[in-house]
């Protein structure tokens, strides 16, 4: 909602992914959060550490709300909850809807809808948060990488 954990942290796995298949100049990625309450802050200190800790670096992000813009600038907007996807609903012009998914939808080892938030648990909850979302990003990344090969091959 704020985006200082999930959101962040998840960019900072798909980034990653991305990067490693040398795929950044064909594959943008960013996060924004739904809700205005910590825009241009740092990521919350337990999110840097658990990302850290798996060798992914978020502390340079800087906390945005979703803008109109993104609806039309990015090919796929992915929620991390029922309350996120919902919101997007709302302010998505009604011929974008399609791009809106709950991130969960690519895991293939987790079986949950949704990312739980960790931002008012221990530092358990974002390691946790992370499996989730290393899952989830992998499988996003298949797939859009999948679409850049053929698009490149085309």
């Amino acid at each position: 909602m704020g985006n200082i954990c999930r959101s962040p942290s998840a960019e900072g796995v798909l980034r990653r992914l991305v990067q490693e298949a040398g795929l950044q100049n064909s594959i943008q990625v960013d996060s924004a959060g739904t809700q205005n309450y910590h825009i241009g802050d740092a990521p919350d200190g337990r999110a840097q550490l658990a990302a850290r800790k798996r060798g992914y670096d978020i502390s340079q992000h800087r906390a945005r709300q979703v803008t109109a813009e993104d609806f039309t600038e990015y090919d796929l907007i992915l929620a991390m909850d029922w309350d996120n996807l919902s919101y997007m609903q709302q302010i998505c012009p009604k011929p974008l809807r399609h791009k809106l998914m709950l991130l969960m939808r690519f895991a293939n080892d987790y079986e949950e809808a949704t990312v739980p938030d960790p931002y008012y648990g221990g530092l358990d909850g974002f390691f946790k948060m992370l499996d989730y979302l290393e899952d989830a990003c992998q499988g996003v990344f298949e797939i859009v990488s999948k679409r850049v090969k053929q698009y490149q091959a085309a």
